[in-house]
């Protein structure tokens, strides 16, 4: 018997994240819902973390690099005075220290992660080493060397010190963030070590978690119009590329893979920009002379 191929389902659902399940078991869950043929999503949340999961269906998945890159927020709270061998409160207490700052000192501390900054990712981590998963060697009692990586953060916020074991942060950085890194850079850089007690991402680009559906109601919906209803376009996807207007003849070479002619303004020769017909997403590309030279077509 052949394999059964899923419904073509193309579009975006945003969901909020539940504690205690993994990021690809989201996905599947809403593959499975949709009946989806594919699926992916946009930036991995922590088993423990809540918050916004942007699930990519179909051809939506070629848009998801644009999400990855996009800005995202992180609402965490530090608990400070331990350190733990995960960066987060999942972990085994390593170290501990009887030192508390004052909440003056945390808030003088925090321009020093903001802008760019080199991160060290943490000993579990999704990062390979000589091609494995840091976590698979972290679990098996090893400790890595791992290198520093580029980390752009928009800003670093004091919100509120419930007591004096917790202070509540919010981040706001581009890809490749690690909120448990902050954690312990902080703790460290305060003197009184710290490690990540709740996480949570509030939005990841143009995605809210305010407009995420929760597993149990994606479950209640699924196989259903009702939860068709909750898909978003495809081209959300690409919201911070400037939209191009394809001629019909370009629209049919782009769909070949080919440079198509499109009606351009406020784009400069090079720019990336993505281009549409009669109301659907095209191709994405590079801007050149009047046409877009695609690197990714939708077919839709």
């Amino acid at each position: 018997m052949g394999r059964r191929k899923g419904r073509a389902v193309n579009g975006w659902l945003v969901v909020d994240k539940p504690a205690g399940i993994t990021s690809t078991s989201v996905v599947n869950k809403v593959r499975w819902a949709f009946g989806a043929a594919k699926a992916g999503h946009a930036g991995t949340l922590d088993p423990a973390a809540t918050g916004v999961l942007a699930v990519a269906l179909g051809e939506a998945t070629k848009t998801v690099p644009y999400i990855t890159d996009a800005l995202k927020c992180y609402r965490f709270t530090v608990r400070l005075g331990a350190a733990t061998n995960t960066d987060d409160a999942e972990g085994e207490v390593i170290a501990t220290s009887d030192l508390r700052p004052t909440d003056d000192h945390i808030r003088a501390a925090l321009p020093a992660f903001v802008g760019e900054t080199m991160q060290v990712p943490p000993q579990f981590s999704a990062v390979k080493v000589d091609g494995m998963r840091a976590y698979a060697l972290a679990r098996d009692g090893e400790e890595m060397e791992l290198a520093a990586r580029p980390l752009w953060v928009e800003s670093l916020e004091f919100i509120s010190r419930p007591d004096a074991d917790h202070v509540e942060l919010e981040m706001v950085c581009g890809k490749g963030g690690y909120v448990r890194s902050i954690a312990r850079d902080l703790g460290q850089a305060l003197g009184c070590l710290g490690h990540v007690l709740v996480l949570r991402r509030t939005w990841s680009g143009p995605f809210d978690a305010e407009d995420g559906l929760s597993l149990e109601r994606i479950e209640e919906l699924a196989q259903t119009p009702e939860l068709d209803a909750h898909l978003l376009p495809l081209q959300i996807g690409l919201a911070d590329l400037p939209e191009l207007r394809a001629t019909d003849e370009g629209a049919v070479r782009l769909r070949n893979g080919n440079p198509g002619m499109v009606i351009a303004s406020g784009v400069d020769y090079g720019d990336e920009a993505w281009a549409s017909h009669e109301g659907q997403p095209v191709a994405v590309g590079i801007y050149k002379a009047g046409e877009l030279h695609p690197s990714r077509v939708f077919n839709l």
